[in-house]
């Protein structure tokens, strides 16, 4: 048996119709506040891609790749100086990006990029997939669940590629990395430490420091020291910038990884050197040397939080007043290449 609806007493009246009138406009305004808001937000989102895969400023080649490995694929940017021609054998700086960056934004916030345009010398930008890690970050320390050798291993399929496509010296290839990077870069150093010339860490934490996410967390916190694997040879010389006032990454992180790296090579602390740029933060920097190589070297910026210190203003992560931590790399990784 079907029911038959009863009329609302206001329908047909001139108040009931003013009501309906009124709720349909309210009705399409929300719509069209709608409509807008929705383009607005779509608008924000195809304009931070836009941003994440903007080529950096300045000139050179910006090269996209894929590199497949145990890790799965990830996708990396080759960055290549005006004027390299294939007849040539160049020096490649691999650089990884921390949690919340892109290799794009990390490019843009070292400006590493204008630095090997100067030096000559090639840029690998690895970037992390965001389906496996939705923050961007690089796994350093799961070396129990070895999701951090298989993601290593992508990593080092990325640089082989780089070797086989570029014009690259095989035997002058250095690491750095920022936060997770900077965890990565060194982890990648004790797997290969045949293949890198050196390793930079900044703001990071070393291998053997963390197992799994939850010992992660702890090791950041400064409550964990590092156990560097032993292995068949020798690792490459080490820098280290930390700064004093980092709250995600205790400073003692970089003194212990700097000590853990000379104590397995025998070298002892020099007498520590302070570093004063303009009206840039100052720093403290400790030579490891082993005879009269530098082994291990700690440069402690004072008043640096959580960022590439000297990096642009502009982007996350950058601390445009502490000392040119790229000038710095690139300085420390010179010196370790061949004559």
């Amino acid at each position: 048996m079907s029911k038959r609806l009863r009329r609302s007493p206001l329908a047909g009246s001139a108040l009931g119709k003013s009501l309906q009138r009124a709720v349909t406009a309210m009705t399409r305004a929300t719509l069209r506040s709608g409509s807008r808001m929705a383009g607005t937000l779509a608008k924000r989102a195809v304009d931070v891609a836009a941003e994440q895969l903007r080529p950096p400023p300045g000139p050179g080649d910006w090269i996209s790749g894929q590199a497949i490995g145990a890790g799965g694929v990830r996708r990396f940017f080759l960055f290549r100086p005006p004027g390299v021609t294939n007849a040539e054998r160049l020096p490649l700086m691999v650089m990884l990006h921390g949690c919340g960056q892109t290799a794009a934004s990390f490019a843009r916030s070292t400006r590493m990029n204008r630095l090997a345009v100067r030096e000559r010398f090639l840029v690998l930008y690895p970037e992390q997939d965001r389906r496996v890690n939705p923050q961007g970050c690089w796994d350093w320390y799961g070396t129990v669940t070895r999701q951090a050798q298989a993601e290593a291993a992508t990593l080092m399929a990325a640089i082989d590629q780089a070797c086989l496509l570029y014009p690259v010296d095989p035997a002058a290839i250095a690491v750095a990395g920022l936060s997770a990077g900077a965890g990565m870069a060194a982890l990648l150093a004790t797997l290969h430490p045949e293949r890198f010339r050196a390793v930079v860490m900044h703001s990071g934490v070393a291998p053997g420091a963390a197992h799994s996410a939850a010992s992660a967390l702890a090791a950041m916190g400064g409550r964990r020291d590092p156990e560097l694997p032993v292995t068949s040879q020798p690792l490459p010389p080490l820098l280290v910038i930390q700064g004093d006032r980092d709250p995600l990454v205790a400073p003692g992180n970089g003194i212990a990884a700097v000590q853990s790296w000379a104590a397995a090579a025998g070298a002892i602390a020099a007498e520590p050197r302070a570093l004063q740029r303009g009206r840039r933060h100052p720093a403290t920097v400790t030579d490891f040397k082993l005879k009269r190589r530098t082994i291990a070297s700690l440069c402690l910026v004072e008043g640096l939080g959580h960022a590439w210190s000297g990096g642009d203003a502009r982007q996350p992560f950058s601390d445009a007043h502490g000392p040119d931590a790229s000038k710095m790399a690139w300085a420390f990784v010179a010196r370790q290449l061949p004559r």
